[in-house]
């Protein structure tokens, strides 16, 4: 299991120093932005980054003055009371919004961000700070809000307290209203690299092998959080599984097929079907962003054999062609978890779908 500490207990950032430098330099100025849409893919940090910079405010500015030395860093240490408070949700000044319970056991979140979890912003940011600094809110993540809960952030927006910070966390920012957008400063992180994946697998998943944990990095594609989640959930066993299954087309092994489709389509089995239909996606995605240059850096192979799969595909049919193939399947995955559809026969659907079109250069 991963010990990988949640973003408000977590004392290390890894990939995003020019990410980090851009808000020093905001700080520095004297003129920092009240509410920051901090964007990126999920797993890459983000929120890590938004309690990062929630905690130095908090502490104020690593104690650094507007006229003095620019603070070189975000680091709060962890024994300092700021930090200890925020991690134990102890912060007078800090109010984060996220999803709440959707029962009250508190046994399961609601699918999204309502009104009832934001009304509050602009009260709290209106109160006098606590510790005479700022007031900070954190929106984990912003994406998750539903449309009056976007309406009352976006009042707050609108008119911001004085002394009072916005953190809003994005893993699609073209889902939030436009007019939230234009009001906020936008900070754009980018995937870690591979090697960074790979270096954090080590720290946090030392029983994996060397050649799993490189798997696993590929796969994640620049977030840690993905390759962690893939290794919980056994998912690189299962790629690589999807991958044998496709290396037998044209012609699919169906009895294969229908093994692996009934084992992973059961109830019983929690997440395994939305695993594989990530996987699968994303398989059939990376074919068609890469135009099979499955060689080249950034598309290498997971599973050997891959490249010469997608020569195959590709001499059977065009790039389009793939591309309404994935279009196709990854609307049917969606309407499998909207409307609880035979998931064992839509997995099935997917397979032959790309069956048929590999077969297309042999009619």
């Amino acid at each position: 299991m991963s010990d990988i500490p949640p973003p408000r207990e977590s004392t290390d950032l890894f990939g995003h120093d020019a990410a980090e430098q851009v808000l020093l330099e905001a700080w520095s100025s004297g003129r920092f932005p009240h509410a920051w849409l901090i964007c990126g893919p999920k797993g890459i940090g983000k929120a890590t980054l938004a309690y990062r910079l929630a905690r130095f405010v908090l502490a104020g500015g690593g104690g650094a003055s507007l006229f003095g030395d620019a603070p070189s860093s975000l680091v709060i240490p962890p024994d300092h009371p700021v930090f200890r408070r925020v991690a134990a949700r102890g912060h007078a000044d800090l109010d984060v919004v996220e999803r709440g319970w959707a029962d009250d056991r508190q046994t399961r979140l609601r699918s999204e961000i309502v009104v009832e979890d934001a009304r509050g912003i602009g009260s709290f940011l209106s109160l006098t700070p606590a510790e005479g600094g700022w007031r900070i809110v954190i929106i984990d993540s912003a994406d998750e809000m539903n449309r009056n809960a976007a309406n009352a952030v976006l009042k707050v927006l609108e008119e911001p307290p004085r002394n009072a910070l916005m953190l809003l966390v994005s893993h699609s920012p073209g889902r939030l209203l436009p007019t939230i957008r234009s009001r906020c400063r936008r900070l754009t992180l980018r995937p870690l690299s591979e090697d960074i994946v790979a270096q954090l697998l080590v720290r946090h998943r030392p029983d994996l092998s060397e050649a799993d944990r490189n798997a696993l990095s590929r796969l994640g594609e620049g977030s840690i959080g993905k390759a962690l989640s893939l290794a919980e959930a056994g998912g690189l066993d299962l790629y690589r599984e999807i991958v044998s299954l496709l290396l037998t087309l044209p012609r699919l092994d169906l009895p294969a097929v229908h093994f692996f489709a009934d084992r992973v389509a059961r109830p019983e089995v929690g997440e395994l079907f939305s695993t594989v239909s990530e996987l699968l996606c994303w398989w059939l995605a990376r074919l068609v962003r890469n135009g099979g240059r499955v060689g080249e850096e950034g598309s290498r192979e997971v599973v050997s054999g891959e490249s010469a799969l997608v020569d195959r595909l590709l001499a059977a049919a065009s790039l389009e062609q793939w591309l309404e193939v994935w279009e196709k399947i990854s609307l049917m995955f969606a309407r499998a978890e909207a409307v609880h559809l035979d998931r064992k026969q839509v997995l099935l659907g997917a397979f032959l779908t790309v069956e048929r079109l590999a077969r297309h250069s042999s009619r």
